[in-house]
């Protein structure tokens, strides 16, 4: 049966405020908790600081004194259901393995979300970002080795392969290249809108959470790769939002929010595992229904339109994380050595990326490839995860420490 949340009556919104207690959930038990458990939850926390920092943006350009006052008492449940998501991650886990968990949704969730976008344009954004969130996993796992003398496969569980992407180093390009076309909003599937406000939020997540715990090392080479891969994430940021409509009203964009909410917690209710965290899912789903409704009021009062006319007639095909091995493979056999000029892609290493990478790099070796070949002088070779064989780029193949 198909699920059509307008047509669904969720939680009174007087009701939805949890005390201390109902917040105190317990976490996730990080040696035994499915891996896609743990990007599920990343995922959501990425989901539900978009839709805080969303609404205080709002609220700073909104006129009507009743809409504020509305969106203040959204706001703060959504503030509640951020601080439940993300407090299931579990405090034993070191900050590395948060990270290789947020590289593994950037890849398993981007990869998915390519598959499935019917529109060829955003379809090459998200295959052309994947490539460089895959590079990153691999970096960090490099990291996570050398700092914690752990194997990546303790986070990933063989579901995601570690190697080389588009190496980061080269994905330094001149912010202008960063920017793309945007879909337009009186054309595009309803679907490429969720596509894209998803990504952008989970991106959005990882670009934050790098800002705020890469200068809590003391490990140099911990430092300086945080910082790099921290500007590459606002690169993606500013790739993924420009595929926004700018033209799409306030008032379109927070019902927007709110049906992608709905659709997101009814996907991993639909694949969840875990019976605790689907039961979180659950209850939040029953929530986000009632904010729904309520965005489609204010847009019907404030916008003058239906909210019917920008979204799906019923939810579309569960989000579902799941290995990506081949599609991967496949991207890195076509497309490892694409870069970006002007909103198109080319091949060429062209007069503007070039300068970028000589300011950047200024002849110095990035840590991003400084942190390989440590970890080589330490272990006699780097560390990789390819479960379906040699990397598929000759040139990206593993080079080993001669004893």
């Amino acid at each position: 049966m198909t699920f059509n949340p307008l047509e669904q009556r969720g939680i009174p919104l007087d009701r939805q405020i949890r005390n201390w207690s109902e917040l105190n959930i317990e976490p996730i038990d990080p040696d035994r908790a499915d891996p896609y458990t743990r990007c599920r939850i990343i995922t959501m926390n990425g989901i539900e600081t978009e839709a805080i920092f969303f609404s205080h943006n709002f609220a700073r350009v909104c006129p009507q004194l009743e809409a504020k006052q509305q969106l203040a008492e959204i706001r703060y449940v959504e503030a509640q259901q951020q601080r439940v998501v993300n407090w299931l991650l579990p405090g034993q886990s070191s900050v590395l393995e948060t990270v290789l968990g947020y590289e593994q949704v950037a890849t398993d969730l981007t990869s998915w979300v390519a598959r499935m976008e019917p529109d060829p344009y955003l379809r090459q954004a998200y295959e052309f970002g994947v490539l460089e969130d895959f590079d990153h996993l691999y970096r960090y796992a490099n990291l996570y080795e050398m700092l914690e003398h752990r194997k990546a496969e303790k986070i990933v569980d063989n579901l995601t392969e570690v190697m080389p992407g588009r190496p980061t180093f080269m994905q330094h390009r001149d912010p202008v290249d960063n920017v793309r076309d945007p879909y337009d909003r009186n054309r595009v599937d309803p679907i490429s809108r969720l596509h894209a406000l998803t990504i952008m939020s989970a991106e959005q997540q990882t670009m934050n959470f790098y800002m705020n715990v890469g200068p809590m090392y003391m490990e140099p080479i911990a430092r300086q790769l945080y910082q790099e891969i921290g500007l590459i994430e606002e690169a993606h940021v500013t790739h993924y939002e420009s595929l926004l409509d700018p033209g799409e009203t306030w008032w379109e964009r927070l019902v927007l929010h709110e049906y992608n909410e709905c659709y997101l917690y009814h996907s991993f209710m639909e694949t969840e595992s875990d019976r605790k965290v689907k039961a979180v899912w659950e209850l939040h789903l029953n929530m986000e229904l009632e904010h729904l409704r309520l965005a489609c009021d204010m847009m019907r009062k404030h916008d003058g339109r239906e909210p019917e006319s920008i979204l799906p007639r019923s939810l579309p095909s569960p989000v579902t994380f799941e290995p990506n091995k081949e599609f991967l493979r496949n991207l890195l056999a076509t497309q490892v050595d694409l870069t970006t000029l002007g909103t198109g892609y080319v091949r060429d290493a062209h007069e503007r990326f070039q300068r970028m990478q000589e300011r950047v790099h200024d002849a110095q070796k990035a840590p991003s490839e400084v942190v390989i070949d440590r970890h080589r002088e330490m272990f006699g070779r780097e560390y990789r995860l390819q479960t379906d064989g040699e990397h598929p780029v000759e040139s990206l193949r593993e080079a080993r420490v001669k004893s």
